[in-house]
């Protein structure tokens, strides 16, 4: 666990401050946007298409370019924070974490369309927030049994959970805040020395990005198309 995200489980209920207006209908809003499209972002499924298209049809080529493509977004802290279609659904939201939602929501939910899953399933919405969380979060929540199984094993359950709706989004939220909270309190930290302090600004956004992308890869096996 990177230094932000340790601070950000250390202050705990005190993260919510940060952002009052990060709620669960943001998550839903955000992971909607990812999928449909919105700004200078086309839709999931048409960026993965155009990624399979470009590496003639190599699915494992074209998911470590979408993995690749949004880590750059990530990184590029201007680009992350002015996706404006996508803030004005919580005014008040940290540009950075309302862009950073978007991008991760966005890269799991083409690589869940390169491997064949239907992005308009409940089912699937469901295991890219999981995805969002990453595999320490997921495996941690599901040893407490706070969750019940990893993305894949929701992205295929015979039927869908109404109730897992409200809990993803619950579990995304507090990540989240978590994440705000750690970040801002290691920038602090890192602006009393320049070097770290722009190594912070400019890759921690990217490498936990990359992290989601990679478990994504891993647990998201590919399905037949129908």
């Amino acid at each position: 666990m990177g230094i932000g995200k340790e601070i950000g489980r250390r202050l705990g209920p005190q993260a919510h401050r940060l952002a009052p207006e990060l709620t669960t209908s943001f998550v839903h809003e955000a992971l909607t946007r990812a999928i449909n499209g919105v700004g200078p972002l086309p839709p999931a499924a048409t960026t993965a298409d155009r990624k399979l298209a470009d590496h003639g049809g190599d699915e494992a080529k074209a998911i470590t370019q979408v993995i690749e493509q949004h880590v750059r977004y990530a990184g590029a802290q201007g680009f992350a924070t002015n996706l404006g279609g996508l803030v004005t659904a919580a005014v008040t939201v940290p540009a950075n974490i309302a862009g950073l939602a978007l991008i991760q929501c966005r890269m799991v939910a083409a690589i869940a369309h390169l491997r064949g899953y239907d992005l308009q399933d409940p089912r699937v919405r469901n295991a890219i927030l999981r995805c969002i969380l990453g595999e320490g979060d997921v495996e941690r929540l599901i040893r407490k049994k706070l969750l019940p199984a990893p993305p894949m094993a929701i992205a295929t359950a015979p039927a869908h959970d109404p109730h897992l709706d409200s809990l993803m989004a619950a579990e995304v939220t507090s990540e989240l805040l978590t994440r705000v909270a750690g970040k801002r309190a290691a920038t602090m930290i890192g602006r009393r020395i320049p070097v770290v302090g722009g190594m912070i600004g400019a890759g921690t956004d990217g490498y936990a990005t990359w992290q989601i992308g990679r478990y994504a890869d891993r647990e998201l096996l590919p399905r037949s198309r129908r």
